[in-house]
């Protein structure tokens, strides 16, 4: 078997803000595997300065992965702990390897387009005018779950934002999910949590920085809306470190991205924990390429979960692969008449 490494780097449509900052690029990796004349591909979807894994030597690791890819994919795995992204694309590329064609991972009704998956609508940060015209064309779209960026520009201005939906809006016809991404101070988070209730929010997601747990565990207990965990899970790596983060901090939902946790094996322990334990949880993608959001798609159908998932990122980018996935209706569907197109398969 041979096996390659190929660097990718995605161009935004227009810059994409966070409260980390703006996006232009974002950076992906493939691993593509060759074996008695079939191809498999599969995505390492690291995000610099979020992923555990964004280190010096991860070309190093990923170089290290193709020269030992005879170590198969459970081994090179436990080898992988922590690169998790790289974990993922190992999985893929395997599984691409061994399926029918080196697109169609897990086959189910998603993929012959019979069925599909309730997705939320991002809504990206921005000027105030910017967010509103997202918001707007989301809903004249159909989607029933929206997403909103928040903590980067007034908090007074978000809260107009969500003044202007529910103004429109009641919370039957339109779910709002809110994502902080770290963003608030902890000794005023809960202030800010009060604040947001008015609004009949689904959750919000990582109020506060990652590693403040005995506060997170605190605001879990008194929020008066439900409170998802996200960039709180990176980094932890074994069952029992996973198990401990959840039973102290007891978040209300768990937000997974198999790029940042593990691959399918990693996601796959999170969500036995979190049912475990009572603990909702939903699928996203961490803006990889519609390669790698193909994968995670066709997987998260087989979950069975009826939430809206967080799969609606293909169309961010103007270089990203033509694929069958299409959104209709704040679905995501599995289109056979439109193909795939990617020169490395």
């Amino acid at each position: 078997m041979k096996a390659t490494y190929h660097k990718y780097i995605l161009h935004f449509k227009r810059p994409s803000g966070t409260s980390r900052g703006v996006m232009t690029d974002k950076e992906t990796w493939f691993i593509v595997l060759e074996h008695n004349g079939k191809k498999g591909i599969g995505e390492c979807g690291i995000l610099r300065g979020l992923s555990c894994d964004d280190r010096p030597d991860y070309e190093e690791r990923l170089a290290w992965t193709c020269a030992n890819i005879h170590l198969g994919k459970d081994q090179l795995w436990e080898a992988l702990l922590e690169f998790p992204s790289i974990q993922f694309g190992v999985e893929m590329a395997f599984q691409s390897l061994n399926s029918e064609t080196p697109f169609l991972l897990f086959p189910s009704a998603f993929t012959p387009g019979q069925k599909s998956i309730p997705i939320n609508g991002l809504i990206w940060m921005g000027e105030e005018s910017f967010m509103k015209e997202q918001i707007e064309e989301k809903l004249a779209t159909g989607f029933q779950c929206v997403k909103l960026k928040i903590g980067a520009i007034d908090f007074e201005k978000e809260l107009h934002l969500l003044r202007f939906i529910r103004a429109n809006f009641t919370a039957e016809q339109v779910e709002i999910r809110v994502d902080a991404n770290g963003a608030f101070d902890k000794n005023e988070a809960l202030n800010k949590l009060h604040q947001l209730a008015e609004f009949k929010l689904h959750s919000i997601e990582q109020p506060i920085a990652k590693n403040n747990t005995d506060r997170m565990s605190e605001l879990c207990k008194s929020t008066p809306f439900p409170i998802a965990l996200d960039e709180e899970l990176i980094g932890v790596f074994g069952l029992t470190e996973k198990e401990a983060l959840l039973q102290k901090i007891r978040p209300q939902y768990i937000i997974l991205k198999p790029s940042f946790v593990g691959g399918f094996r990693g996601t796959q322990e999170w969500i036995s924990l979190a049912e475990k334990h009572q603990i909702g949880w939903w699928i996203t993608s961490a803006l990889e390429s519609n390669i790698g959001l193909n994968a995670i798609a066709q997987w998260t159908f087989l979950q069975h979960n009826i939430m809206p998932q967080g799969l609606g990122t293909g169309a961010l980018y103007t270089n990203n692969f033509d694929c069958p996935l299409e959104v209709a209706q704040g679905q995501l569907w599995y289109n056979n008449t439109l193909d795939w197109e990617c020169s490395w398969v």
